[in-house]
This record gives C-alpha cells, structure tokens and sequence, in this order.
C-alpha cells in the first residue's frame, strides 16, 4: 500500500508541475517594442508591423509651382465631333457609346427627303447640260454653213455655260454631302472620318436630325492621345514654359503620376478669373479618362531634385515636422524633417531624408503613439 500511494503521489506532482508550467507560459506577455527617447524597436515578430508600411524614398525632379488646377481633356487632333449636313429621321444606329471604328465606318442611316431632292436636281442638271451640248454642236455647224447668224451661236454658247454651272453646283453640293449620282433612293449613311473609340451619342432610332443642330451626333476619339488643361495663375506664368515637363496626379490614382508636357501657353488672360489655359499632352497609360479633373505640376528644368512623401508618413508637432525612418531591421527612428511645399497628399522635403532612406508611410501616427507612451 505504501508504495502504491508514494507513486500516485509522484505521478500527481508530476501533472501538477506541467500544469504550473502551461500557466507560467500563457501568462507570459506577447514581444512588445522597446523604446529610447525617439526609437521604436520591433521584434520581428511584433504584431505592430502588420499595421506599418515602409517604402524607400526616392528624388523627384523639383517643381516650380504649388499643384495647379486642372483637368484631362480631348486631344483635338485626334477627335472627331460629328454631325450630319443634312436633315431627316434615324432609321438605324450602327454603333454604342465604347464601340471602336474605323474611318470610313457607316455610324447611321437617315432617311432623308433632301437627299432624294438632290440626286433628282444633279440628274436633272447633268440632263439639261447635255442637251445643251448638242444644241452648241449644232449651232456650230449651222453657223459654219451660213444657215444662222452669230448672235443665235454666241445663244447656244451662252445656255450651254449655264447648264455646265447648274450641274456643277448640284454635283458640288451632292459631294459635300457624301453623296453620288449611283445613290437610290433617299437613305444617308452617316461615316466617320477618323478611327477611334465613341464616347458620346446624343441621339436614339426615330430621331428627328438638323445640319444645324448646335450639338454633335457622336464624339469619336483616340483615348491614347489626350490633353492635360491647366488654369494657369497670372502670377505663376513666368514659371511655365513651352516643353517644360509636368507630373499629373488624378482623384482615381492619388499615388500614381503621369507624365506630360507643355504644349502650347494662352496669349491673353481670362478677365473674369485672371488665369491663362495652358496646354499639355499627356501619357494616361489607358487610365486616364476625358473630363477628370487634374493636380498638374510644372518641374524644373534645371534637373533639380527633391524628396517627395504622401502626407501620411508626416507627424507634426507644433510648428515642426517628424518621420519615423528605418536605421535597421525593426529599428524604427523618428526624424525631424523641412518642407519646402506641402499639397493636399504629398510634401516636398528640404532637409532631413536622403535618396534611398526608408520610411514609414503608414502608421506612423500608430508609432508616435507608441513613443509617446512610455511603456
């Protein structure tokens, strides 16, 4: 019996000493960071870093302007806005807003009594013209054989220049409606005189269509080839030049830049709001959408460079400014830094990073915090 009972005794101090062991490391605390006076140190494996993003800075040409309003816009050279020169009804739309075509491409068809009209007058013309050709031929004859006198001739001649002038005009006016004498009947097929992408159709099967509506059938455009507009300000159009480069930043993208150029500079200034349209083309990379409104940024053209950072990696402190900078694995330092402009999003850094140095772009309010605790 003594035996049995000393070995469950040692059995029940064994599974109660694995039972203290289990509590003492599930009471144990998780990694926390250590911290000096301005130094955040993470553990590797810190629950902190999940909330963190780190990226490595990099020099930017130097702009020469605060951003400037702006927006995307068609490149008008490769834009075509359509109408149709003749009046009628829509039997049929060939094409959808999205849709690309091809030059030459039959976008409608209108049914139109004009046309009709002026396929009978250019027949008509060109009737009449001949028959007057005969007349002159026989004139001609009769007035070489002595059977007429010359003022019945210079008659002919002068009916035959009138009919060779009203087959003209009505042939003239059926090629400036893309028309020909081969048509039947009074159908119009509306073309296009570009290939390119339809981004606006203001009208439906069965409309009513005028020549001298005030607003295009169909916008059709290249959307590889795009402006960028700026409302330039009086007081900023000695930092503008023609080929100057610019970054343009969209509402779509806020951390993406396209590149773009300087086109062409107004030569008078808006009385109304004092600023000048300034031109630029632009790379949209396919993103980039007629109409979206535009931050634009002339740059130096003396090949300066500066650092520039999103507005979330800044902590500011009264009148200054602080990153939180990686020195090592896990070392996060915070830094104080000069701005020389800050935007809506992003800052231009004078002083303080240098090319290369990596820093927190998210969460350093979350670090700051951390710092400021103490713990």
């Amino acid at each position: 019996m003594s035996r049995c009972l000393v070995g469950l005794l040692l059995l029940a101090g064994v599974s109660f000493s694995q039972i203290g062991l289990a509590d003492e490391k599930a009471q144990q605390p998780a990694p926390r960071s250590v911290k000096n006076s301005n130094e955040v140190v993470l553990p590797a494996n810190s629950p902190q870093l999940a909330y963190l993003k780190l990226e490595a800075v990099k020099e930017v040409p130097a702009p020469t302007t605060d951003p400037l309003n702006g927006k995307i816009a068609f490149d008008e050279n490769h834009t075509s806005r359509i109408g149709t020169p003749i009046d009628g009804r829509i039997t049929k739309i060939n094409v959808q807003i999205g849709d690309a075509v091809k030059a030459g491409q039959v976008l409608m068809l209108i049914d139109a009594p004009e046309l009709g009209n002026s396929l009978a007058d250019s027949r008509k013309a060109r009737a009449d013209l001949q028959l007057k050709k005969s007349a002159l031929a026989r004139s001609k004859m009769l007035f070489d054989g002595g059977v007429i006198a010359k003022k019945e001739l210079e008659s002919s001649e002068s009916d035959y220049a009138a009919a060779e002038a009203e087959a003209t005009r009505a042939n003239d006016k059926l090629k400036n409606l893309g028309a020909s004498n081969k048509m039947v009947g009074e159908g119009y097929a509306v073309r296009t005189p570009i290939g390119g992408v339809i981004v606006d159709r203001q009208v439906n099967p069965g409309a009513l269509v005028r020549a001298d509506a005030p607003n295009p059938i169909f916008i059709i455009t290249n959307p590889g080839n795009l402006w960028a507009s700026i409302d330039l300000p009086e007081r900023d159009l000695s930092k503008v030049t023609i080929h100057q480069k610019v970054t343009i930043q969209v509402d779509a993208y806020p951390e993406e830049l396209f590149d773009g150029q300087v086109l062409s500079i107004g030569e008078m200034v808006d009385p109304a709001t004092r600023r000048i349209q300034v031109r630029c083309s632009v790379n949209g990379r396919g993103k980039l959408k007629p109409e979206m409104y535009a931050k634009i940024t002339p740059l130096n053209t003396g090949g300066d460079k500066v650092i520039r950072l999103p507005n979330t990696a800044l902590i500011t402190e009264g009148l200054y400014n602080y990153v939180f900078v990686e020195t090592s694995a896990g070392h996060l330092s915070k830094r104080k830094v000069e701005l020389s402009s800050q935007s809506l999003d992003f800052a231009i850094v004078k002083n303080g990073l240098k090319n290369g140095d990596r820093v927190v772009t998210v969460g350093a309010i979350l670090l700051n915090s951390e710092l400021s605790s103490g713990h």
